[in-house]
């Protein structure tokens, strides 16, 4: 004769299985044809252009701007960092490779990807500036880089 173990085991499993196959009619009505076909909409940006008459008080605050509005985490606390450290004092031809640097590609992944040096860097974007860039990234003092820095210290004035 059967133990009672034996015969809960028993039962159980043949309830579990005729559950199963109702479970999977529910889900699969709850989906039915082909998927659709993929439609992805790509909508072209206009080309990187240099601007021109724009004062460096003006580009230096723009670029601020700039490096910590990025869209991606990533991107945002490394290049408002670095824009901290050195945008005031990087000179007119650095304020412009940093700016066609960070303006220029479509995709802020390549960025971050050139600046951590986990793919090469186009010859396009190597410049100064990428240099200081990859330097910045590499973290040799060990500084705790989990946010973007605070905006009081560009009230220098006070």
């Amino acid at each position: 004769m059967f133990s009672a173990t034996v015969a809960r085991k028993v039962v159980l499993s043949v309830c579990r299985a005729s559950l199963r196959p109702g479970v999977t009619t529910v889900i699969s009505l709850g989906y039915r044809g082909d998927a659709p076909e993929p439609t992805i909409i790509e909508i072209p940006l206009p080309p990187w252009q240099e601007r021109t008459g724009e004062s460096l008080d003006i580009k230096r605050k723009r670029l601020l701007y700039e490096s910590r509005k990025r869209g991606m985490l990533e991107n945002c606390i490394l290049l408002s960092l670095f824009a901290k450290q050195y945008l005031n004092t990087m000179s007119e031809p650095q304020l412009k490779q940093y700016d066609r640097l960070i303006n220029e590609p479509s995709n802020d992944w390549d960025i971050y990807y050139w600046a951590t040096e986990a793919k090469p860097t186009p010859d396009v974007y190597q410049s100064e500036v990428m240099d200081m860039l990859k330097e910045f990234a590499k973290n040799k003092d060990m500084e705790q880089r989990l946010d973007a820095p605070n905006l009081e210290y560009l009230d220098k004035s006070n």
